[in-house]
C-alpha cells in the first residue's frame, strides 16, 4: 500500500478537538440539565407561567462560528425541540458567553422572556 493509499489522514476529526472549557454554573431555582460535548452550560428554567426552556451555550468555534447561546421549549421532561430555538446568541469569549446564560434564565425565571433581547443585549 503507497503512501496515497492511506484516506484520511489530513482530514481533522473531532475526536482530536478539544472539549470546552466546563464551568460548574449554580443558578437559583434553575435545573441543571446533562451536558453534551460541546456544551459550556445547559440548564431549564421555569417561567412564572410554568412554560419550561431549555438553555443552553455551547461551543461553535469548530464550525467558524463564535460561542452560542440558545433557548428551546421543553416539553415532556427533556424533549426539547431543538430546531424551534427562541432565541439565539452568539458570544466571543467564554466569560461573555457564562454571562448571557446567566442573565437569559434569570429572565426567563422573572417571565421577561418576551423582552430578552433587550436584558442581554451586548
Amino acid at each position: 500500500m503507497s503512501q496515497n493509499d492511506i484516506a484520511g489522514e489530513d482530514i481533522p476529526t473531532l475526536a482530536l478537538t478539544p472539549i470546552p472549557e466546563r464551568r460548574a454554573i449554580e443558578i437559583p431555582q434553575a435545573l441543571p440539565v446533562l451536558l453534551q460535548t460541546l456544551d459550556i452550560a445547559r440548564h431549564t428554567a421555569i417561567a412564572p407561567n410554568g412554560k419550561r426552556y431549555v438553555v443552553a451555550t455551547y461551543d461553535d468555534t469548530l464550525l467558524g462560528h463564535d460561542i452560542v447561546t440558545a433557548v428551546y421549549p421543553q416539553q415532556n421532561e427533556y424533549l426539547t425541540l431543538v430546531r424551534l430555538a427562541v432565541i439565539q446568541f452568539t458570544s466571543k469569549t467564554i466569560d461573555q458567553a457564562t454571562q448571557r446564560h446567566i442573565a437569559i434564565v434569570q429572565a426567563i425565571q422573572q417571565g421577561r422572556i418576551n423582552d430578552l433581547k433587550d436584558v442581554v443585549a451586548p
